[in-house]
């Protein structure tokens, strides 16, 4: 630190004047230190979602931890306050605001995020899991190769499973009165497009979410489908 001598003969405006400049380089100092990039401090997503969200060495096709780095909070697993008159154990898929409930009971539901049919290709009804699927074979309908011959024709034999499969690790096959309606809750190659209305009338969700889904519902499970909705739900809690 700079040693200032006060002359004898200087008066009492100097030394203030002095001992002002002295302070305001010790402040500077001090405020450059304490503010250094690597300490700015940025906040990450939660450890307990870093967890959830982490890599999956153990499927078929074991894959790597999902970036949720700039998913929306609300888009990612977890126990809420659920207002409902559906029964526990159904599936409440809420297009509009990018929401799958599933029903537990005591007005509680598990909700995961979740990506929706592009406009003019959204589903709404009452159906049933029909089917469910590990690691499944994807074969696009006439309908979407018709809408994108380029990008669908060459897997109208079908897409083996596998990381590139956009049904992903897992997927639910909704029915109506025994049939299959085509529609599916399914996994996603594209994380970043959950909360968005992209897919081609199907559900998507983290690969993560969707094993965790896959595990909790059985064959027969209900499953509603609205379209803007405004859900009940009231807070969160950390995921269980």
């Amino acid at each position: 630190m700079p040693r200032f001598r006060l002359l004898p003969h200087q008066g009492s405006s100097i030394h203030l004047a002095v001992l002002g400049i002295t302070l305001l380089a010790l402040t500077l100092a001090g405020c450059v230190s304490t503010q250094a990039p690597q300490q700015a401090g940025l906040k990450g997503p939660h450890p307990a979602y870093v967890a959830m969200y982490g890599p999956q060495p153990n499927e078929r096709f074991p894959f790597p931890a999902t970036d949720i780095s700039s998913v929306d909070p609300q888009f990612l697993r977890q126990e809420v306050a659920y207002d409902t008159v559906e029964r526990p154990g159904t599936i409440v898929i809420d297009t509009a605001n990018r929401h799958l409930y599933l029903v537990r009971e005591n007005g509680r539901a598990l909700r995961y995020g979740i990506g929706v049919g592009a406009a003019g290709m959204k589903w709404a009804g009452r159906a049933q899991v029909g089917r469910k699927a590990e690691w499944p074979r994807w074969t696009p309908t006439a309908a979407m190769i018709k809408r994108d011959p380029e990008r669908n024709r060459r897997w109208a034999g079908g897409m083996s499973p596998g990381p590139g499969n956009p049904l992903g690790p897992r997927a639910l096959y909704l029915f109506q009165d025994g049939r299959d309606t085509l529609y599916r809750i399914h996994g996603t190659t594209e994380p970043d497009t959950i909360g968005e209305a992209v897919s081609s009338g199907c559900i998507r969700m983290l690969n993560q979410d969707i094993l965790d889904l896959y595990g909790r519902v059985p064959v027969g499970t209900p499953v509603v489908v609205l379209q803007d909705m405004h859900t009940a739900d009231t807070g969160t809690e950390p995921p269980t």
